[in-house]
């Protein structure tokens, strides 16, 4: 079985975001950011060290406006790890991959 990052649109947001179990990271990206490329590694990295407890997926922002509106991106990268309807963390712009891991490791520790 694959624990890697699954590819979503706005459509499909409710069902795998709202509605998972588990809490969901998601990467707001788009293809022509330089920096995203940066950060795709550590997403990756993200879904396989914690696909027990985590469920890592990407949307692309500019075919899905609607989310990218309800969670206020501004800027790609973004990160909005989300729990239920409850969104526990919001990141812009490329961050490191102690700062992404010790993130993660103090709201999933906590669930």
């Amino acid at each position: 079985m694959s624990n890697g990052v699954i590819t979503i649109t706005d459509a499909e947001f409710e069902s795998e975001v709202l509605k998972a179990e588990q809490p969901v990271l998601v990467y707001f990206w788009a293809s022509w950011c330089g920096p995203c490329q940066l950060m795709s590694p550590l997403i990756n990295l993200a879904a396989n060290t914690y696909s027990d407890r985590l469920k890592v997926v990407k949307l692309e922002v500019d075919p899905n406006p609607v989310t990218v509106k309800q969670y206020q991106v501004e800027g790609v990268p973004a990160l909005r790890l989300i729990k239920g309807e409850e969104l526990l963390v919001s990141t812009e712009g490329v961050i490191s991959k102690d700062k992404l891991l010790n993130l993660l490791d103090t709201h999933l520790n906590n669930n």
